[in-house]
């Protein structure tokens, strides 16, 4: 893998989650199956694999605007991920997310998700996020909506959610406030 050297953008904070961008030690355990003393047991999920095997081909997903790690602020443990498919496209970007399966039903998604939200839609670049999701994951669907997305597409089983940058600037329904940081050592490499 070919990498650029960049510094490393700053964490996000919510109340109870760091969102800290991949390190290259990271990437490559997770290609290598290696284990990290502070990952969740069933960290890495299948999608933590597919955009690990990807960050060769976007390396920009290692900047600010980038892919993240989710990691939980009480024992600092990876429990997932969480991503804008960056760059945008003609100001729209794509958000995508997943928490690994012992870690589900604690609002995470939804916390990690308004974050990352409300953080792109401050970048100059970006004036609206979307999301694609299979009406058969209804869990997702919920994530989506406490987040402050709104359906407004869909074609057979996916729906298209969206929060434009009107929609943050008018306040989100609810959740945490997030605020840019550095994690000071919450989980490492």
């Amino acid at each position: 893998m070919s990498f650029s050297s960049s510094p490393a953008p700053a964490d996000l904070i919510t109340e109870r989650l760091v969102l800290r961008s991949w390190t290259r030690g990271e990437v490559a355990a997770v290609l290598g199956e290696s284990r990290s003393a502070h990952w969740a047991d069933d960290f890495p999920a299948e999608g933590d694999r597919v955009i690990a095997g990807l960050f060769d081909q976007h390396p920009a997903w290692f900047g600010a605007y980038g892919h993240r790690l989710i990691i939980e602020r009480e024992g600092g443990l990876v429990v997932g991920s969480i991503g804008l498919f960056w760059p945008p496209s003609e100001g729209v970007v794509e958000i995508g997310y997943g928490i690994v399966p012992s870690r589900r039903g604690r609002g995470y998604a939804p916390e990690a998700t308004e974050a990352l939200a409300r953080f792109a839609l401050a970048a100059p670049d970006v004036h609206t996020l979307i999301a694609d999701v299979e009406l058969s994951n209804p869990p997702s669907v919920r994530v989506l909506e406490k987040a402050g997305f709104h359906r407004w597409a869909g074609e057979g089983n996916v729906v298209r959610f969206r929060i434009t940058r009107s929609d943050h600037q008018r306040g989100c329904p609810r959740g945490p406030r997030m605020s840019p940081g550095r994690g000071g050592g919450v989980a490492s490499g």
